[in-house]
Order: C-alpha cells, then sequence, then structure tokens
C-alpha cells in the first residue's frame, strides 16, 4: 500500500511540471471518473463541492472522520492521483491528517489558513507555517512525498486586495520555506496585476481558482499560474447547466 502511495505522489509532483497543471475539482465517484475519461491525470477533491453533495456545510461542517469515509470511495474510483482539501485540518495534528489522507489513499492535500473551528480566525504567518512544517514532517516520516498546497485567505479577508498584497507575498514565503510544494492565494483570480505579483515574487507553483466556463486557460498561462483548480465553481456551472436542461419539462 505504501508503495503505491509512494508512486502516486512522485506522479502527482512530476505532473505539476506542467505549467499550469489543472487538477479538476471533484466530489463524488461519478465525477472523478468523468474528469479522467475525459483526459485528466490527476484530481482533486474540494471541501465545497464535497459537503454540498453529502447535504453538509462547508468549512468544517463534517468532522474529519467524515471527509475521510467520504473521500475514500471517490480515491478508489480512479488510478490517477488524488489531492483532498482538508480546510484548516478539522482540529487535527498535522501527524493526524496526514495518516488519516494516506489511510483513504490521498497523496496530496490543501490546508487553509482561516480555523473555522475557532470562530473563523486567520492564523498567523508563523502558526500557519508550523502546521505546513509538521505536515511535511509526518508526510516525510511516512515515506511519502504528499503535495502540500499551503492556502491563505488573507486576500478573502480583505476588503482592499491591493492593501494586504505584501502582507499575502511574505506569508506565503513562509509556507515554502516551511515545506509548501505550492501556494494557493484565492480569491484574486480576476485580477492579473495581483496574480503576477505573487506568481513573480514565489519559487513554487502558484494555484488559482478557475471557472471553467468563464475563464481561460491561456489567460493563466501566460500570467505565469502553475497549478489550476475549480474549487466550487465546477459543481455550480453543472448547477446552471442542470436548470437550464431540465427547466423546460417542468410542464
Amino acid at each position: 500500500m505504501k508503495d503505491s502511495l509512494a508512486a502516486r505522489a512522485e506522479t502527482l509532483g512530476t505532473l505539476h511540471a506542467r505549467r499550469p497543471l489543472v487538477l479538476p475539482t471533484v466530489w463524488d465517484a461519478w465525477s472523478a471518473r468523468t474528469a479522467v475519461a475525459a483526459g485528466f491525470e490527476a484530481l482533486t477533491i474540494g471541501s465545497h463541492p464535497l459537503a454540498d453533495s453529502r447535504g453538509a456545510s462547508d468549512q468544517e461542517g463534517q468532522t474529519f472522520a467524515e471527509v475521510i469515509d467520504a473521500v475514500r470511495p471517490i480515491i478508489a474510483a480512479v488510478g490517477v492521483p488524488v489531492s483532498v482539501d482538508l480546510e484548516s485540518g478539522y482540529g487535527q495534528s498535522p501527524e493526524a491528517l496526514i495518516e488519516g489522507l494516506l489511510d483513504a489513499g490521498g497523496v496530496g492535500l490543501n490546508i487553509e489558513d482561516t480555523v473555522h473551528s475557532e470562530g473563523g480566525r486567520v492564523r498567523t504567518t508563523q502558526e500557519h507555517a508550523d502546521y505546513i512544517a509538521g505536515l511535511r514532517a509526518a508526510a516525510d516520516k511516512a515515506g511519502v512525498n504528499v503535495w502540500i498546497n499551503g492556502r491563505t485567505d488573507l486576500f478573502a479577508h480583505a476588503a482592499d486586495h491591493a492593501a494586504v498584497a505584501d502582507e499575502a507575498i511574505v506569508r506565503l514565503k513562509a509556507l515554502v520555506e516551511a515545506g509548501a510544494d505550492s501556494v494557493y492565494p484565492v480569491k484574486i483570480q480576476d485580477n492579473d496585476e495581483l496574480l503576477t505579483a505573487v506568481v513573480q515574487a514565489i519559487s513554487v507553483p502558484v494555484n488559482s481558482t478557475a471557472h471553467p466556463v468563464k475563464h481561460d486557460l491561456a489567460r493563466f498561462a501566460r500570467l505565469g499560474v502553475g497549478r489550476i483548480t475549480y474549487g466550487p465553481l465546477l459543481q455550480s456551472a453543472l448547477t446552471d447547466s442542470m436548470k437550464a436542461m431540465i427547466g423546460p419539462w417542468r410542464g
């Protein structure tokens, strides 16, 4: 089992040499199989669409055990590396988080700095870096080179995105130093200037959220974005399409 996980983790790392690498965000076995059938070689499971598919709420509305139980059959349904959005860690230690992820078959994770279990406070830069360092150490101890995507919500919490840009870049650099393989500044996907500034300041792939219809892959490539995920936007786009398809059948 560990050899298989290690091999999948190495494959996921190799795939990140593509710029940008697109990881479709899925939430169940059907969406995962559909994305693989479309030709994608790795996936990510998003916390928001996963929660919606299960009638739960995002922002850690499920326990860690519930999330692991939910993602296990999704990962088992496909033969490609899968990363899992683990929000801010569900109050778990880094060691417990890595253990659960690997037990479910995941070889990558997304970890954010908004601590939902503690009133939505934002971790300090050092605190978030320390948590990521703990994840890196736990993965190394397990012998699996888990891909760690370090997310910051500083832009999401700011009324003026430009005003927190310098602080966000400092934080992202600290996450890289702590062992993050890629970084994820959310809520700036429509701002060319901020995306460019972050990309130019950071030495590892920068993840951006994308809408599968409204956004353009070539634009993200031109801006130097290294990794693209859909967050809840693929599920949202499918929701819109489904309403349009079945609406005329109301009679």
